[in-house]
């Protein structure tokens, strides 16, 4: 049995020198502080929302998604160097191997790789293979990424390829942001190479691959676009991140269009050409008519890609190399297409369709990894197994040896870890990433360290050591036209802008659901109630029940509330409709993640769960009340800081369009069950009225507390410069559309207009009417609710209008037409919408 090689310590137990900075940073911290460092860390990474898993790892359950530990990974300046070059000759190699396999097959011919290693590999695309050399593929591999690990001689070995989409990059340079950002004295004193030039390069070799343009094309120079499979895919916020440093965009599949043999993705103004796709959906998830399980890709993509309109990075295809049992041939591949033994070594490998190797394996089967020949899956580790588990394993290879590769089991080094108020020496995998320019190879100086058995899924930063007389260099400035300067919202994805809509409108859901429970908890308890609070109850009732917060069964008959009081709770209960609009809200700020700088995300996200938890604790209508309290000022405090934050011309456009909508017919559908009362009892009703408008201060400040129908309603209907009345939002929704017209004649903003003029109306109705004003605001209650209808009607056009191009239209409240619309992520298998909110 081989002893684990120490990262930190040499064959003669001592400290090695570039160790020695980041022991000392550790030792100088009192009592209790390697674990707050360790504290420090994991909740830095939970509020800024790095959820996803590592790379290649499946969820399991109770599994911490993620924790990155706060001692780094440390590799010297010359060791980096070498690892370097014999990455950079296997990405070679993997990418002649490819163009071989791909193109003429002359190695199959040859007999130097079996067919079944190819054929019967899942990896393998057919659709992608091009023997007349006429899909021009080069670079088939643009970045490239390979896990390691240092075995007891020293040596680090090759133990896996990442040639399909190389993830974990991201993680990354997340990793090194936050721990300069949390622990910054752990830089101190450090020559740590940066890892921001190695992302400038990736840009400038993206803006390389694109393919020449057409005449017409525009002159901003090339559309560089992250192709993700969307916000419910596990490495959604690596994908963000990657996008964020490439400053390219993110889209997904149902974004893009192929039209005319091209590759468009769908913007409010249009569809605007891509060139190149950094590709983070698996190759046969990319185009339905290509691939038989690609029902989420983009028809069309693939030839548009053989016709040299857009460029993929990396090509489809691509994994077939990283089959185990291919990799027991590379040492020859690489003799006999590159003319040169492998640099960096790795782990031994053997395809046991060979008897002799198969023999030698079942001898001392738990000195071996067995992995599938062709194709990934799940690797076995004997040495884990009990004695029946080994005896069945075995029993499968002699049966089946062709379909079996085993890699010998080297032991990984250790390198010291946090436990506890401790460091201790955990097992650790290396993951690098590589890119190519179209001339070289380019590594990150840096990494993904894993620590292999750690409880969740822990992560290291890795520290590249600089050389004292190196030099950082960047890319040279390529020449590029002159940028025309844009400021519209028009070249907003039409998905972003569709996400960005339905979160105002669930954000503004949440607090109108809040303002309700929260006015009719304030009667709930007083005791005994008089008539005019009872009509008021009643009425309160009527919109609960209108937006799905409590049944028809359970308005208040008489004094009875019991029923009432069970229907609050239950709505912020699990599966309750309140606790529904606090997933949804969170949902729909994961999908607009790329969107929101860091600061925004943590405004929009924590106290967002802290709410969550209160609400659903809550067993006591005091403590119901207070939760309501906490959800109007985090409503609040998204609408100050989206004000604040944001760029009128793009996104903010949508998301205060999503919130003058819902809040139209919030206000609109109140006032419809608050003033349909006899007129005996019309006072109640311009009371509740005033207070569900949040108007009260402002209406006796004005009138010294004269309660009449007209000046009321003139506050809560007409008054433009009142946020919470009905004017307001319409004014809003028609300055909106207005500007989403650009200055042309809009049909949109011509409703809107004619709503404004019909509500500004109604005062002067109610002060001109010769029965009376009470009368006549009870009679306004049914156009109040043909309002609400038409605000509905006119959401639905927003959406036909700007987010059709998705494959489902998505509405929330109103349907119009017979349209059955349903609420945003339907198309994910995410909750429809749900009932309008009054």
């Amino acid at each position: 049995m081989h002893t684990p090689r120490d990262e930190m310590v040499d064959g003669h137990g001592r400290v090695r020198p570039h160790w020695r900075g980041v022991l000392a940073g550790f030792a100088d911290l009192p009592p209790g502080g390697i674990e707050a460092c360790a504290r420090r860390m994991e909740r830095a990474f939970e509020d800024e929302g790095v959820t996803s898993l590592l790379p290649g790892e499946a969820p399991a359950a109770g599994q911490a998604s993620w924790r990155c530990d706060p001692v780094p990974l440390v590799l010297p300046a010359d060791e980096f160097a070498a690892l370097s070059a014999g990455l950079a000759q296997r990405a070679r190699l993997l990418e002649a191997l490819l163009a071989d396999l791909y193109g003429p097959q002359a190695l199959l011919a040859e007999g130097l790789i079996p067919p079944a290693l190819v054929f019967n590999n899942p990896g393998f695309l057919r659709p992608c293979r091009d023997a007349s050399q006429g899909w021009v593929r080069h670079p088939f591999l643009h970045c490239y990424a390979a896990d390691l690990l240092r075995g007891p001689d020293g040596l680090w070995r090759v133990v896996a390829d990442r040639t399909s989409r190389a993830g974990g990059i991201g993680h990354a340079q997340e990793n090194r942001r936050m721990l300069g950002r949390v622990l910054p004295a752990a830089f101190r004193g450090y020559q740590v190479r940066p890892l921001r030039p190695f992302f400038d390069l990736w840009q400038d070799a993206l803006q390389r691959l694109a393919p020449p343009r057409d005449a017409d094309g525009n002159g901003d120079g090339p559309a560089i676009a992250l192709l993700t499979p969307g916000v419910n895919h596990r490495l959604w916020f690596e994908h963000v991140l990657l996008a964020r440093e490439l400053s390219c965009a993110l889209v997904e599949p149902n974004d893009l269009s192929v039209r005319n043999g091209a590759v468009f993705v769908k913007t409010l103004k249009g569809l605007q050409p891509v060139d190149v796709l950094l590709r983070r959906v698996a190759g046969p998830g990319l185009d339905p008519l290509e691939f038989d399980h690609a029902a989420g890709g983009v028809p069309g993509l693939l030839d548009a890609a053989r016709h040299g309109t857009v460029k993929l990075a990396n090509e489809p295809g691509g994994g077939v190399v990283e089959a185990a049992g291919l990799t027991a041939l590379l040492p020859a591949l690489c003799r006999r297409l590159l003319g040169e033994n492998l640099l960096l070594p790795q782990a031994e490998t053997l395809w046991l369709a060979d008897p002799l190797a198969m023999r030698r394996v079942l001898d001392d089967l738990t000195g071996w990894i067995i992995r599938p020949a062709a194709g990934r899956g799940r690797s076995q580790v004997p040495a884990l197994m009990d004695l029946a588990e080994r005896a069945e394993l075995a029993a499968r290879i002699e049966a089946r040896p062709a379909d079996y590769a085993a890699s010998a089991a080297v032991p990984s080094s250790v390198a010291p870890c946090v436990v506890g108020d401790k460091l201790a020496p955990r097992p650790v995998r290396l993951r690098m990433f590589l890119m190519q320019d179209g001339a070289r190879w380019h590594t990150l100086p840096g990494g993904l360290a894993r620590v292999e058995d750690a409880e969740g899924a822990t992560a290291k930063d890795v520290w590249v050591l600089n050389e004292e007389d190196s030099r950082i260099t960047g890319p040279v400035a390529q020449p590029q036209q002159p940028l025309s300067i844009r400021r519209s919202a028009g070249d907003l994805p039409s998905r972003a802008a569709d996400n960005l809509f339905w979160l105002g409108r669930y954000v503004e859901r949440l607090e109108g659901a809040a303002r309700l429970i929260r006015a009719t908890l304030t009667r709930l308890d007083r005791g005994p109630l008089l008539p005019r609070e009872v009509a008021e109850l009643q009425a309160l009732a009527k919109c609960l029940s209108h937006c799905g917060l409590a049944a028809v069964e359970d308005q208040p008959s008489g004094g009875a509330t019991a029923a009432l009081r069970a229907a609050l709770l239950r709505s912020v209960a699990e599966g309750g409709v309140v606790a529904g609009l606090f997933a949804q809200v969170a949902r729909l700020i994961g999908s607009v993640r790329d969107r929101l700088t860091a600061d925004m995300y943590a405004t929009f996200t924590l106290p967002l769960r802290g709410l969550r938890a209160v609400a659903s604790q809550a067993r006591e209508l005091e403590a119901l009340e207070a939760a309501m309290g906490g959800v109007l000022r985090y409503t609040a405090s998204v609408a100050g800081v989206a004000a604040e934050n944001m760029v009128r011309a793009g996104g903010y456009t949508f998301l205060d369009l999503g919130r003058r909508v819902e809040r139209a017919q919030s206000v609109a559908a109140q006032l419809h069950f608050a003033l349909a009362q006899p007129p005996a009892r019309i006072e109640g009703g311009l009371r509740l009225a005033l207070e569900l408008c949040d108007s009260v201060i402002t209406y006796r400040s004005r009138y010294l507390g004269v309660l009449q129908p007209a000046p009321a309603l003139d506050l809560v209907l007409a008054d433009p410069g009142n946020p919470r009345g009905l004017g307001f939002q319409l004014h809003s929704l028609h300055r909106l559309l207005t500007e989403l017209a650009e200055g042309t004649p809009d049909d949109l903003a011509d409703a809107a207009a004619r709503l404004i003029a019909e509500v500004e109306a109604m005062p002067g109705i109610v002060l001109a009417s010769q029965d009376g004003q009470a009368a006549a605001t009870g009679a306004l209650s049914p156009s109040l609710g043909r309002i609400e209808d038409e605000v509905a009607n006119l959401s639905d056009a927003v959406t036909r209008r700007y987010f059709a191009l998705l494959p489902l239209a998505q509405a929330l409240g109103g349907q119009s037409e017979g349209e059955a619309l349903d609420g945003p992520g339907a198309a994910e298998g995410q909750p429809a919408a749900l009932p309008a909110l009054v």
